[in-house]
């Protein structure tokens, strides 16, 4: 069986480390001043991949925090895959000269079909679609408006494509620390072929092992970390330990 992927979240803005609440900027909380040490943190506390989010480059709909990215990919040493304002074929260029080896496309990428799947062409099995959703509509423009549409509607249209993966984000459950729409990852796991990493809410061993019960290939983790509610050690043995320890890690 395949291993259930932790992927520890470093979300920058400004230079720091940070996590938001429901994808909104002014509610913040700085986790840290420097993002290339946080970055050598979660490595050595036993991270084997790392989830990097631009949120400048998110607002303003290109990267532009490359450098630092950059820094924390060469300090980690392990595969770090990298959003935020990915909206041109230049910027994925960038991101992957710079040693990410996997570039997270929202915005442009729904909106423009057809650039997505010129990009994946060019770039096959290096992409992953992120699909951040409210109520199961989506949302786009680094989370600030919403399409309309829904979120199992628009994963359909793209399954057929040479995606290294779809990440699908609860906005509402994000930095919230309330649990992961288990039933949401289970419906987009249906009707997808490529692997789903699940977003918001985790912030439990009980939460990962209910998400390694379902056909999802991994999690993004982000505040439950940082505040100490889990450790990577615990995230890792959780995903070994799925369905059945969900009502023990629950006690």
């Amino acid at each position: 069986m395949p291993e259930f992927e932790i992927w520890p979240a470093i979300d920058l803005r400004g230079g720091k480390c940070v996590r938001l609440q429901q994808g909104d900027y002014g509610r913040e909380t700085v986790f840290g001043e420097d993002p290339v040490a946080m970055a050598r943190h979660w490595v050595e506390q036993g991270a084997r991949r790392l989830h990097i989010v631009d949120l400048d480059g998110a607002r303003q709909g290109a990267p532009v925090q490359l450098e630092l990215i950059g820094a924390m990919v060469r300090a980690a040493g392990v595969p770090c895959q990298v959003g935020g304002g990915v909206r041109s074929e230049e910027a994925v260029a960038a991101l992957l000269a710079a040693g990410v080896v996997r570039v997270v496309v929202g915005t442009r990428a729904l909106r423009e079909p057809e650039w997505l799947r010129a990009v994946c062409a060019r770039y096959p099995q290096r992409l992953v679609l992120s699909l951040d959703a409210r109520g199961g509509r989506l949302a786009v423009d680094g989370w600030t408006k919403e399409s309309g549409r829904s979120v199992l509607d628009v994963a359909a249209e793209y399954a057929g494509e040479p995606l290294a993966a779809v990440a699908f984000t609860d906005i509402a459950r994000d930095g919230m620390l309330a649990g992961p729409d288990v039933q949401g990852v289970s419906a987009l796991c249906a009707v997808l072929p490529m692997p789903v990493l699940a977003s918001g809410g985790v912030a439990s061993r009980a939460d990962i092992a209910a998400l390694a019960g379902t056909a999802a290939a991994g999690c993004i983790i982000g505040r439950a970390l940082y505040e100490g509610r889990l450790t990577i050690a615990q995230a890792s043995e959780a995903a070994r330990r799925p369905a059945a320890s969900y009502q023990e890690y629950r006690l």
